[in-house]
């Protein structure tokens, strides 16, 4: 291999990894998350504020799925936050790492409350039928 085509060769790939860098910065200089965020594996977005500013979601789970499909749920440290799900069969609600639980009998809105003391990413998921229905995000 000549010495001009081992330079092409690692020219190119110094562009790529620059390119690939490139994107990385936008994205991240892009700022904070808006209002509304996006799990990367899902299409579907969450809603995470109200007029009084307590972010909080609303869920349904019927024939084993969940409406709207897991998504995140961004507050600030410190904020309350709000979950309400309504389920069609008799399950358990569960916040990890909040250790909050909350009985859903079918039908019947169930809502957890909490203030986000804790920070890190923590699953909101059914006991019985082990749904993830969203993940809360304090930072």
């Amino acid at each position: 291999m000549s010495a001009a085509v081992r330079l092409s060769a690692a020219v190119r790939v110094s562009v790529a990894g620059m390119a690939g860098v490139l994107v990385c910065v936008l994205a991240t200089a892009c700022g904070p998350l808006s209002e509304t965020h996006r799990n990367p594996g899902n299409s579907h977005q969450v809603a995470t504020g109200t007029p009084s500013g307590r972010p909080e979601a609303e869920i349904t789970i019927a024939g084993g799925r969940v409406s709207p499909p897991s998504g995140w749920l961004e507050v600030a440290k410190g904020q309350q936050v709000s979950i309400t799900v309504t389920s069609d069969v008799a399950d358990e609600l569960h916040v990890h790492g909040y250790d909050l639980e909350a009985e859903l009998r079918p039908g019947v809105p169930a809502t957890v409350r909490f203030t986000a003391n804790l920070t890190g990413v923590f699953e909101v998921e059914t006991h019985r039928s082990g749904l993830v229905l969203t993940q809360v995000a304090v930072r």
